[in-house]
């Protein structure tokens, strides 16, 4: 196995990486959405930005 492709590898996101990119786009206009899938998807938004937020503070605190 070549070095680009160890590397390549390493930063692969996966199901969970692409599901959080997935997340954040624009809806499909083609598909059919109803209110429980999207309210699903705007408390996985709030979640994520909360846990990303409580990281940060999290970091803050620790190194200063």
């Amino acid at each position: 196995m070549s070095e680009e492709n160890k590397v390549k590898d390493f930063f692969k996101l996966g199901e969970v990486g692409n599901y959080f990119i997935r997340v954040f786009q624009k809806p499909d206009p083609n598909t059919k959405s109803n209110l429980n899938l999207r309210m699903m998807h705007g408390i996985n938004k709030i979640s994520i930005i909360v846990f990303l937020l409580a990281l940060i503070i999290w970091i803050v605190k620790r190194f200063i």
